[in-house]
């Protein structure tokens, strides 16, 4: 009786989600996949956490890590690389979605404000930690953790307040002041005054262990070099010297690898009738799998788990209502996140990294055949992932658009999915150590070496030569979907030029409003906050 009672409320969910607003949240988990058992299919992500400090690398997920409406989609909806359109009245969601991409955005918006209170409380959470005795180790994952939170504040809104305890208040204050606060927050972490060359990081109370949902001096050096990556920005010094140096050590340890030949896992998403699906995914695909956990490439990743550390949703967010036959998903996805069309045109045809990053193409089922769209708005029924896209609104058609599939999915998933979701690893510090070099020297032929090592693993011919733009697309198809093209760029001016259905957008927009809900509150507090310039 359960077991019909449960997929009948899933039918009966899916069916008004095609009809109606696609922010609807299912927590529906049924029992519909228990008595199914199919080859290397496995429940569960990966343990981790289970300690002191697991509360606040839970926030990494509450904050919207891999979610939709928190940090990750304003930081990729504002970008060139996704796009959620009107379909109809399905996604317009009151115009919010087109704001967030024509950068049309304001002080009210309900993802910017929500992002702000949710690493705010992220922040509160470490506070509480760090006043509740912790060991040296301890005391330093969660100052360097903090000072993520506070690096994303600061990229996000710029002038923020930095709440160094519980039940305090404290004043706005402007980039430098939180720049200078994360730089020796992390620094404090790494046991030392400065980056340096040749330094000695053995006094650190972070250790060197591989445990990749925790910090050690690895992913704190990670995090340090991206804040040192866009200093010109935040304090209008150049800082490229020490991301040279931060990276270097990173990369000069041995011990993270870029994930290439031979590093493979199994494909959980395998149909056994599909002989086109591979059995393995390897390399740039092994590194987002449903069971990434142990990769070699990754240094500091957000734990996630179906079952037990929920809140990554990409599955639902990107996919057609129809693909939850492709995959037999326990829940119906919302058709939300697509991909631009000259984003996906930036791929070479023989860039691997193309078919692991995107679902594209006429669609099947677990068997094979063709899905079927009998409520599609064009004239073929056969569910088709067009690269291209008619409008963004009011009649953006239902199977426009590239799909994302970086983070790739399985056999029976749920709605929530099981992939880590990288926040430092060795690829991207390849490519920050490339830049900072190139930066430095005024020439970004300096920037081939390591930029061939990552193109080398897609299968793309080496560069010769190479100059910021062509290194900003290079960047753009390697880091797809890991919530740093909007920052990239503002790095590279770019933000404000036009795209497709986004006109100029002025610089004030390069920080986020602060949230008029939050300006509100603060009135009666000890510190108001006042808004950033233009909005």
């Amino acid at each position: 009786m359960m077991n019909r009672l449960s997929i009948l409320l899933t039918l009966v969910f899916g069916f008004l989600l095609t009809f109606s607003c696609t922010d609807l949240q299912e927590d529906l988990v049924g029992d519909v996949t228990e008595d199914i058992s199919i080859p290397g299919i496995v429940s569960g992500g990966g343990g981790g956490g289970g300690d002191a400090l697991s509360s606040a690398f839970a926030e990494l997920r509450n904050t919207g890590t891999a979610y939709h409406s928190g940090y990750y989609s304003v930081q990729e909806l504002t970008s060139d690389e996704m796009v959620i359109g009107a379909k109809g009245g399905d996604w317009f969601d009151g115009g919010i979605l087109i704001q967030l991409h024509q950068h049309t955005y304001d002080a009210t918006h309900g993802f910017i404000g929500g992002t702000w209170n949710s690493h705010y409380a992220a922040i509160n959470t470490c506070n509480e930690l760090l006043e509740s005795g912790l060991d040296a180790n301890g005391e330093a994952q969660i100052r360097a953790l903090r000072a993520y939170f506070y690096w994303r504040l600061m990229d996000l809104y710029g002038n923020v307040k930095i709440v160094t305890s519980t039940g305090s208040d404290a004043p706005q204050v402007g980039r430098s002041d939180v720049f200078s606060f994360v730089e020796s927050e992390l620094l404090a972490a790494l046991g030392v005054s400065e980056i340096s060359a040749g330094m000695d990081l053995s006094g650190s109370a972070l250790d060197e262990g591989t445990n990749e949902y925790r910090i050690n001096r690895y992913a704190a050096l990670g995090i340090l070099a991206r804040v040192y990556l866009n200093a010109e920005v935040y304090i209008g010094t150049p800082m490229y010297d020490k991301v040279d140096i931060a990276t270097s050590y990173i990369i000069d340890s041995g011990i993270y690898q870029l994930c290439g030949d031979g590093c493979s896992v199994p494909n959980l998403g395998k149909r056994p009738d599909v002989a086109s699906d591979p059995a393995e995914l390897e390399g740039y695909r092994a590194i987002f799998a449903a069971n990434n956990e142990g990769n070699p490439e990754n240094i500091f990743t957000v734990e996630y788990d179906e079952v037990n550390a929920g809140g990554m949703n990409f599955a639902m967010m990107n996919l057609h209502y129809s693909s939850q036959f492709t995959y037999n998903f326990d829940s119906q996805p919302w058709n939300g996140y697509a991909t631009l069309e000259e984003f996906f045109n930036s791929y070479d045809a023989a860039d691997k990294r193309r078919d692991a990053s995107f679902l594209y193409g006429p669609q099947t089922d677990f068997g094979g055949s063709a899905i079927l769209d009998f409520a599609a708005d064009d004239d073929d029924i056969v569910l088709n992932y067009t690269p291209q896209i008619n409008e963004l609104a009011p009649n953006y058609l239902r199977e426009a658009g590239a799909r994302p599939a970086k983070f790739s999915y399985k056999l029976f998933g749920r709605s929530e999915m099981d992939n880590d979701y990288p926040i430092v690893r060795l690829g991207e510090v390849y490519l920050m150590r490339a830049e900072a070099r190139a930066r430095a020297a005024g020439d970004w032929n300096q920037a081939i070496p390591d930029v061939n090592l990552i193109r080398a693993r897609a299968g793309v011919s080496p560069y010769t030569s190479l100059d910021a733009d062509e290194f900003l697309a290079e960047r753009g198809r390697e880091m797809f979907a890991e919530s740093m093209r909007r920052t990239d760029l503002i790095r590279f001016g770019e933000y404000n030029g036009t795209w497709w259905e986004k006109p100029a957008s002025d610089p004030h927009v390069n920080i986020f409003p602060i949230p008029f809900d939050a300006i509100q509150a603060s009135q009666t507090a000890s510190f108001p906050l006042s808004q950033n310039p233009g909005y």
